[in-house]
């Protein structure tokens, strides 16, 4: 919210500086969050006076100004502005001033052969208003030579958060209240005179939808004169925002944006029959001020007549009953509407305003007597006219809370001592009304006081938060436990290892699709169904993450991505034996697209394969502590993946840590992507924890006193035979020994028999305190043929 320091001095007598006022805004909980000098702007800008103006020789609709500017020679000034005359004084914009408006900085400079220096200026150039035919006219006192800001008379403009929970404080007057009440200034008596009408309402006021609108308050004044408002009351609603629109519509915000109460003006020549707060028709359509076409239901409460809406009830008028500038005859609405109903109305509409803000968060119900005769004040005194009585419809909200309040609770809840002298003169000075056994009466306009605690607050903040002493929080002595888990650490640990890997993580939903869970669920597995999905595409907790980083890299290659690495750590869901639910965590990746683009010396692009998913799938399964050197590769990565193309990495015959592969055309054709893709699955509540050590400090390392001692061995196994499988048990040959062994060569063909394949590996034996013997070394070599022949291997000759 925005308002001038001339605007809050209106209401607060202070002699209190810029600076001071917002060190005690922000004291008393409303967050200023800037503040502007208008004067700053009009810097550049002086009142001058026009000496002759000649027509220019080579423009028909331009002329050439003499301006006297107060300093000097008088200046050339080249303009096109209709109403610019000798004699007449205005303001110009002198070089190197920025034009308020559009950002143009001003420059002598050459207009069809003459030069000019400088530009007289409109008004909505200067931003001060909407009109624009001509440059702005100033009286004949205007000082030649002045600054026009001096002379304007500007303000320093506040803008200030109010939050949500006081929509009291929505308007400058309750905002000069409370820094009275924190002793800023004395808040200035404001005189709200019931102006008597002459003769009946002729509008009859009716409700048929109390709920939504308790209470609905007007009033007629004939033989109003619209036109442009009063030069104060445009420079205040300026600097807080808002747009000048004529005198009417003017008086109705200017009171919303000094009181915080919203009000409407129709033209009463517009109007047709008894003008009713009521339920909108499902269907009604009605087009509102800011020219949008807005279809209404029956949740919504309008203000309409005999010929249909004319009011989105608290949040925007109709474009059709508004006033305009040859309205002689006006209906002034004041209402109190439902705070709920209104907020859900704007938000099923989409429809913001200021009138909404306030009252979806609650406006004063005790203002509408007080309100109208405001408004009533302003409209006669900027646009004459004659008032009708005052016509009324329904109650507003009338019985106060009334709380039982003990001082003592002050220093129990907020930490600080306050004499009860004091409590009492700050919760008078907001206008709550103590009795001398401390019953509390909160005004009607003070929604978010519930409860005592709710007074604490109140008074704390206006004897001064800075006072409360700040008070640290117990600790135990020593070294602070740390308080991630293992888990959690080994979930870091992962993410840093993929992104690292060239993955970028992804976050999916945890409920996908029922046909696209029962596409990734395993045999037997039962499904957990939510009872109130979000949607039906949304309604079965995923039984594995590959589904939503499949359909993440689908969207991306729609989006013209052409290559996606994806991974997701999360938790896979299904249902137990007993019905509760199985969170299990788990690592999904998902490589789709191209592993390298077409080049001129790689020639096409090159997709992914199951090996890339399998290293990706080894390298994080060691991060996160697995023992990849014992793993078995095995089939069963599922029907999701392609037979041939994919398997899992098992620790022994049973204990499944991931899978891998490339994705099944079946499960492409599901999600409807295009291949191949390839993906892996490593599921961490497989992975075997860490043993315990038994010592807190490790034992320093010491290596090796002699040199290792390599060995090559070459053996014929079944081409259908894995080779991990030989490398895992020519490693447990000897493990006393054998310290490491690694294949280097893999051949089939000439010198093979045909359906036999030669698997070279390199064993790497580590001696003790002696080196090897001839005989040892050949009783080490004996062992790993022997456990080579066990798996089918022969030593080739």
């Amino acid at each position: 919210m925005k308002f001038t320091l001339e605007w809050l001095k209106y209401f607060l007598e202070t002699d209190a500086s810029v600076e001071e006022v917002a060190a005690a805004l922000n004291a008393i909980g409303h967050e200023v969050e800037g503040i502007e000098n208008p004067a700053d702007r009009l810097a550049g800008f002086r009142v001058a006076k026009v000496l002759t103006a000649d027509k220019h020789p080579d423009a028909d609709k331009l002329q050439v100004l003499s301006v006297d500017t107060g300093e000097g020679d008088p200046l050339t000034v080249v303009c096109g502005a209709p109403n610019a005359r000798a004699g007449m004084k205005g303001v110009l914009g002198l070089p190197g001033a920025v034009v308020p408006a559009n950002g143009m900085e001003l420059k002598k400079s050459a207009i069809r052969g003459v030069e000019s220096n400088g530009m007289m200026c409109s008004v909505r150039e200067l931003e001060l208003g909407e009109e624009h035919d001509g440059i702005i006219e100033l009286p004949e006192d205007a000082p030649v030579g002045g600054a026009f800001a001096d002379y304007r008379g500007t303000s320093p403009v506040f803008d200030v958060a109010i939050t949500p929970n006081r929509p009291d404080c929505m308007g400058v007057y309750p905002i000069a209240r409370d820094l009275a009440a924190y002793g800023l200034g004395t808040l200035k008596p404001f005189e709200i005179r019931e102006i008597d009408g002459e003769g009946p309402c002729p509008v009859d006021v009716r409700i048929e939808d109390a709920e939504g609108c308790p209470a609905f308050y007007g009033r007629v004044i004939r033989g109003v004169k619209n036109g442009s408002s009063p030069d104060w009351m445009q420079r205040r609603m300026i600097a807080a925002g808002q747009r000048p629109i004529s005198a009417l519509v003017d008086c109705t915000n200017y009171l919303m944006l000094a009181f915080g109460r919203p009000a409407h003006v129709y033209d009463l020549a517009k109007l047709s029959g008894p003008v009713v707060a009521r339920r909108a028709r499902d269907g009604e359509k009605v087009e509102a001020l800011n020219e949008k076409t807005y279809t209404l239901d029956e949740t919504m409460t309008v203000i309409a007549d005999d010929n249909g809406v004319h009011d989105i009830a608290g949040i925007m008028g109709s474009e059709e009953s508004g006033a305009a500038d040859d309205t002689t005859d006006v209906f002034l609405e004041i209402a109190y509407f439902d705070p709920e109903r209104i907020g859900v109305t704007g938000r099923k509409l989409g429809l913001a305003s200021d009138a909404r803000t306030r009252f979806e968060r609650g406006v004063d119900p005790a203002f509408l007597d007080d309100g109208l005769a405001i408004l009533t004040s302003l409209i006669m005194k900027t646009c004459g006219g004659t008032p009708s009585d005052v016509v009324r419809a329904g109650s507003p909200p009338s019985e106060p809370k009334i709380l039982r309040f003990d001082p003592a609770l002050t220093r129990n809840l907020g930490g600080i001592d306050v004499p009860e002298d004091e409590q009492r003169r700050i919760l008078e000075a907001l206008d709550f009304s103590v009795a001398q056994d401390w019953t509390v009466t909160v005004p009607l306009r003070r929604h978010d006081v519930e409860g005592p605690a709710d007074l604490v607050e109140e008074v704390v903040r206006i004897h001064g938060l800075d006072k409360v002493e700040s008070v640290a929080l117990p600790r135990a002595e020593g070294v602070a436990r740390p308080t991630a888990t293992s888990e959690q650490l080994r979930e870091r640990r992962l993410r840093r290892a993929a992104a690292a890997s060239g993955l970028d993580e992804a976050i999916t939903w945890s409920f996908i699709a029922e046909d696209a869970a029962e596409h990734f669920a395993n045999d037997g597995e039962s499904l957990w169904t939510l009872d109130n999905p979000i949607s039906e595409d949304m309604k079965v907790m995923r039984p594995s993450l590959l589904p939503g980083l499949i359909a993440a890299a689908k969207r991306n290659a729609d989006r013209g991505a052409a290559t996606s690495r994806l991974f997701e750590i999360g938790r896979r869901y299904a249902k137990a034996e007993d019905g509760s639910s199985d969170e299990r965590p788990t690592l999904g990746l998902v490589l789709a697209g191209h592993r390298q683009a077409r080049g001129w010396n790689s020639g096409k692009a090159q997709g992914f394969d199951a090996y890339d998913a399998k290293g990706l799938a080894e390298t994080l399964l060691a991060e996160a502590g697995a023992p990849v050197d014992k793993l078995m590769v095995m089939d069963g990565a599922g029907g999701q993946f392609q037979p041939g193309q994919a398997a899992t990495l098992r620790l022994g015959p049973k204990n499944v840590l991931a899978r891998f592969g490339a994705l099944h055309p079946a499960t492409l054709k599901a999600f409807d992507i295009d291949g191949p893709v390839v993906a892996a699955e490593i599921f961490l509540d497989a992975i075997p924890g860490a043993k315990a050590s038994k010592s807190f400090a490790k034992p320093d390392y010491a290596p090796p006193a002699l040199q290792a001692v390599t060995r090559d061995f070459a053996f014929l196994v079944d081409d259908t035979m894995a080779a991990a499988d030989l490398l895992r048990a020519v490693r447990g040959a000897d493990k006393s020994n054998i310290v490491d062994a690694r294949i280097f060569d893999v051949f089939a063909g000439q010198g093979v028999p045909e359906g036999r394949k030669s698997v070279a590996l390199e064993v790497v034996l580590q001696p003790g305190e002696k080196s090897y013997t001839d005989e040892q070394l050949k009783a080490i070599s004996d062992k790993v043929v022997a456990a080579a022949a066990k798996q089918g291997a022969e030593l080739r000759g």
